[in-house]
């Protein structure tokens, strides 16, 4: 008969921290490159291009799956794409899940992308196909910018 352990009630488990990363670490963000390959979205094109220029304004960023949506992040999250929008590219520009005590952000915008929702949070719209790629530059140097705060 297999020995088994009886786990007294109240008593915490003898196992070390570190021996429950592992069960942690499978609960990982689900993988951008899955979910976009099983996205139905009519600009599905142009959010692989808004990928491509978030992840090479940085070799710190990095993307994954977060509130059901393509989003990045550095230390913490810091955009997320709204895929509510069907006619035009938006992504939510925040500094993490949680309201931070963060000094006012300062971020350059002379091409006025940024509507801001709150001192912490603005929607950034880049359009579509021609206008999303005029806006490209613009949007990376938004993308720099606020991403020295997360």
């Amino acid at each position: 008969m297999p020995a088994t352990t009886r786990k007294t009630p109240g008593k915490k488990s003898a196992a070390p921290e570190s021996a429950k990363a592992p069960a942690r670490a499978a609960k990982l963000e689900a993988s951008a490159d899955a979910f976009l390959a099983t996205l139905d979205h009519p600009l599905k094109a142009d959010i692989e291009t808004v990928r491509k220029v978030i992840l090479s304004a940085s070799p710190a960023i990095s993307d994954g799956v977060k509130w059901n949506s393509l989003s990045f992040r550095k230390a913490d999250w810091f955009a997320t794409v709204n895929l509510r929008s069907r006619t035009t590219i938006q992504l939510v520009f925040h500094t993490g899940a949680k309201v931070k005590d963060n000094p006012e952000l300062k971020i350059p915008d002379p091409s006025g992308l940024l509507l801001w929702l709150a001192k912490d949070r603005a929607l950034v719209t880049l359009g579509s196909g021609k206008t999303l790629k005029a806006n490209a530059k613009a949007f990376e140097a938004i993308v720099t910018a606020w991403s020295k705060y997360v």
